[in-house]
């Protein structure tokens, strides 16, 4: 008689949250013209942000300015673009269909975490706030300044899941080049999602799937775990 396989532990999925769980674009222009205003650059579209965003922010500022903000511009931006944020953030819902895919997923005997760059002690009420927090075995957002590596939080993120989520059965659902890179650093897959904060071009050059809702990026997680 052959050996019995073990069982194949359940899929799991990563979920972002800002511009991806959160419908929050439309906020994050706003703040992102009131810290540009700051230091006198003119409003950005939301289809020119979509072209240019990137991690780490200083970044996305160099393509706009043409150079790297001091410290000073830096700092002050910073400070404007969460301020703003914050005030136009509970005026954000989630994006369409998020209550019944978690549900759906949950049901299915899998489990999802989120891991954000938002400010971890900001996060947790906010998620509790739109009442999905129970669906997660985890929640984490970022420890310390503004910027830093996603890559690294993922990695700690799916260190504390160990024994939870296997990173081959896990699938990371962002709307950033910058979710991609994160899940293959950690030896998971990723979909990416055109509600945020990428255009669909530059999502669609890092080579994974790119998809327009959230249900489709589920049906493709399911594809890749599969």
């Amino acid at each position: 008689m052959p050996p019995t396989r073990p069982p194949r532990p359940a899929a799991h999925l990563v979920w972002d949250w800002n511009g991806t769980l959160l419908d929050d674009v439309t906020a994050v222009i706003g703040a992102t013209n009131a810290a540009f205003a700051e230091i006198g650059l003119e409003p950005i579209t939301l289809e020119r942000y979509r072209e240019l965003y990137c991690i780490p922010i200083p970044k996305f500022y160099e393509r706009l300015l043409g150079r790297l903000p001091t410290d000073a511009e830096w700092e002050a931006m910073d400070v404007i673009f969460h301020r703003y944020y914050s005030e136009r953030r509970v005026e954000c819902g989630l994006t369409e269909g998020v209550e019944e895919l978690l549900s759906e997923w949950h049901r299915a005997g899998h489990s999802q975490s989120i891991m954000s760059m938002y400010m971890h002690d900001e996060l947790i009420p906010v998620v509790r706030g739109y009442g999905i927090e129970s669906h997660f075995v985890r929640v984490d957002g970022r420890l310390g300044p503004s910027g830093g590596s996603k890559a690294l939080h993922m990695e700690r993120h799916l260190a504390a899941l160990a024994g939870t989520a296997a990173p081959e059965r896990t699938v990371v659902i962002g709307d950033a080049v910058d979710d991609a890179v994160a899940a293959a650093h950690v030896g998971a897959r990723a979909v990416l999602y055109t509600g945020g904060s990428h255009s669909r071009a530059s999502l669609e050059a890092v080579g994974v799937p790119v998809v327009d809702t959230l249900k489709e990026a589920v049906r493709e997680a399911i594809r890749l775990t599969a």
